[in-house]
């Protein structure tokens, strides 16, 4: 399966009352990535993704990050496109919009 990379501007939401962080590390993190379809917004979808980003310093509520996402799922264009919005998911929470696609021809091994 091949692997989708999109850039997004993300903003990092307060946490919940529950949740157990409040802050993401500088690294690469594990979520879920939740987007509706491009020109169907009643189909929605959840993708397992990694996110990257290039500043050293964690991001914390309500800051601002170019990030990368990595999605290896062959669906990914069709719910992630430059404009479209998504929300991020896993050990806190996030909302954002896609930038644009990065194009590689790399696959996982």
């Amino acid at each position: 399966m091949r692997l989708y990379r999109f850039r997004a501007l993300l903003t990092v939401d307060a946490p919940a009352a529950s949740a157990p962080h409040s802050s993401y590390a500088s690294g690469t993190r594990a979520f879920v990535v939740h987007a509706y379809r491009i020109g169907q917004p009643a189909r929605g979808k959840f993708f397992q993704a990694m996110m990257t980003w290039d500043e050293e310093t964690e991001l914390r509520p309500g800051d601002r990050a170019i990030v990368t996402l990595t999605v290896a799922d062959s669906e990914a264009p069709a719910y992630l496109d430059a404009g479209q919005p998504f929300t991020l998911w896993g050990g806190g929470s996030g909302h954002g919009v896609v930038a644009r696609q990065v194009y590689t021809t790399s696959a996982p091994s």
